[in-house]
């Protein structure tokens, strides 16, 4: 069994070598069915009524020979809603939702959301840049509604998220 962190994305990705490089060249039914992995584990997380903190790259696993996708140190789930009472959550910049950064926000499901879009859009994506998008438009605009700026502008649930991504397919 070959695993490998995927992450952090942005240090040493571009290296053709890399896990996350080497992810991103996968045929795009592998890396599909590793995004339906993660999916499918946050839609327990929703069930279970926790919001997800400190998700990124560095969360994933691949297995390269089994063509798995685990997730590791999800340790920072909480149960939600919450009031954010520091100054920020823990996590990576190009992960977190714009309300992890800000004492007093509200830290949801919506936040769940935003961190799958941009999980979404980073593992199909072949670039670090955001520029080489490999899936279709159709789940770019899911991508882009599940990562907006506002939170009311956000799918409302992971499993709402889940079926727009599906229904996009």
């Amino acid at each position: 069994m070959v695993l490998m962190l995927l992450g952090p994305v942005g240090r040493d990705d571009a290296l053709a070598g890399s896990p996350m490089a080497r992810f991103r060249g996968l045929p795009l039914s592998r890396i599909h069915a590793a995004l339906e992995s993660i999916l499918s584990a946050h839609l327990a997380v929703e069930q279970a009524g926790l919001v997800a903190v400190d998700f990124y790259d560095g969360c994933m696993l691949y297995d390269f020979e089994r063509h798995r996708m685990m997730l590791c140190d999800l340790d920072e789930y909480r149960a939600g809603p919450f009031t954010l009472e520091a100054d920020r959550l823990p996590g990576s910049r190009r992960f977190m939702a714009p309300e992890e950064f800000v004492r007093g926000s509200v830290i949801d499901t919506r936040t769940t959301v935003f961190i799958l879009g941009r999980a979404l859009r980073l593992l199909l994506d072949a670039g670090d840049e955001e520029k080489q998008w490999r899936g279709t438009p159709r789940q770019l605009t899911v991508v882009r509604k599940a990562s907006a700026a506002v939170p009311e502008s956000r799918f409302p649930s992971v499993h709402s998220l889940v079926a727009a991504w599906h229904a996009a397919d």
